[in-house]
């Protein structure tokens, strides 16, 4: 299956796991998605994520969040996309929710959040928003 726009392939797989209240979703590995799981790990939005070698290629397999029956995420939004790249400096840097929620930004130093790129005075393209 050939996808244009890899990451809203990611989110929406996570988004539509969370709806269906599944455990875990597998999703097609990149170093690019690595790094985004590690984020939501890192602000407790999913539980965890391991690469598991796949038969064709490597997957990401994210173990979802559940806070009682309702998922961790709430809402997940991809802003930047192939077709129209959103980008932000240091200083516009999105607040989610007044800051509630997370951006997930690409700068010259790695993805970060929108909190971390705003304390390292670093702006780059935005793109998600989590809550």
């Amino acid at each position: 299956m050939n996808i244009t726009d890899k990451i809203a392939d990611m989110l929406t797989r996570i988004r539509n796991a969370a709806a269906a209240n599944h455990p875990t979703v597998d999703i097609p590995a990149s170093k690019l998605k690595i790094n985004i799981a590690q984020i939501l790990v890192n602000e407790g939005y999913i539980k965890s994520f391991e690469t598991v070698k796949g038969e064709v290629e490597d997957q990401i397999r994210v173990t979802l969040k559940y806070v009682g029956r309702q998922p961790a995420i709430t809402g997940i939004k991809r802003i930047s996309k192939p077709g129209l790249r959103i980008y932000s400096n240091a200083a516009d840097m999105p607040k989610v929710l007044d800051g509630l929620g997370i951006a997930i930004v690409s700068t010259s130093n790695g993805i970060m959040t929108d909190k971390t790129a705003r304390q390292q005075k670093v702006g780059g393209e935005v793109l998600a928003y989590v809550w």
